[in-house]
């Protein structure tokens, strides 16, 4: 079997431009107002990933911890920001939260599969390091706005139920109880039912990636399988983080509900 990995360059790249020509086509044909969207989505990608690639092509060269840090830091901001714009940006140090259960949600099995799985030769291998800190923080970052939206936008619509509760002598925690168990099951529906079908249904990014790259397919689906349960776990750190942050921006000291 040739293993020869295909290059693609500027010359395949403008076919599969090609794909996004007829879509466009098809939605000015049908009058559905996303002519300028599409357009929009794809120039985008392209400038954003050619840009990536040719930046992380200079940080894989110089394997420097402060600049692999550094990529990591902007990642996890634009990922906290992303993810706060998505809940409410009125909500006081909502994007502090964010940014907080983001770094140990991610840290905390970044530094696991590091010190105990991968063992690289060292521990910054940008090689490694970029691309499953890139994973997790994505994955985490949609789980944290699903559940907060949902947390938020509950507690500002329950204020009565949740005040009745509070007078006849619940704490917060028992107050908002079912409504927090709600906003963490939403948040972690699209990983679990990503885990539940992977391999059946679709096969993910990574797995496909390394297949086009040459990769043998066992080792493939190996890669894979750790990358699910990294992303299982960060997912559920972060919406309890969150859910915990924004009940606490809910109640004052005297566990009264305010108005954030």
């Amino acid at each position: 079997m040739n293993s020869e990995i295909i290059e693609l360059d500027v010359l395949r790249l403008v076919w599969a431009l090609g794909l996004m020509a007829v879509a466009i086509g098809l939605a000015a044909w049908q009058r559905l107002g996303l002519v300028g969207t599409l357009a929009l989505a794809t120039v985008r990608t392209v400038v954003q990933l050619v840009a990536v690639g040719f930046f992380l092509s200079i940080v894989f060269a110089l394997r420097s911890p402060l600049l692999v840090l550094g990529v990591l830091a902007v990642m996890l901001t634009i990922a906290a920001l992303t993810a706060r714009n998505r809940i409410d940006k009125t909500l006081p140090r909502l994007l502090l939260w964010l940014w907080g259960s983001l770094f140990v949600s991610t840290a905390l099995p970044l530094a696991h599969v590091t010190v105990a799985v991968l063992r690289p030769e060292s521990w910054y291998e940008p090689r490694y390091l970029i691309p499953l800190a890139g994973i997790v923080f994505g994955t985490a970052m949609n789980a944290a706005a699903i559940t907060g939206d949902r947390l938020v936008s509950t507690l500002r619509q329950s204020r009565t139920e949740i005040e009745t509760h509070l007078s006849l002598g619940a704490t917060p925690e028992q107050a908002i109880a079912r409504y927090r168990q709600e906003a963490i099951k939403a948040g972690l529906i699209p990983t679990v039912n990503s885990m539940m079908v992977v391999g059946l249904v679709k096969l993910p990014g990574i797995i496909t990636g390394q297949m086009l790259s040459g990769v043998d397919p066992l080792n493939a689906a190996l890669y894979q399988m750790l990358i699910m349960f990294m992303l299982a776990f960060a997912s559920l750190v972060t919406v309890l983080i969150i859910a915990h942050g924004i009940r606490r921006q809910f109640f004052n000291s005297a566990a009264q509900l305010v108005s954030p």
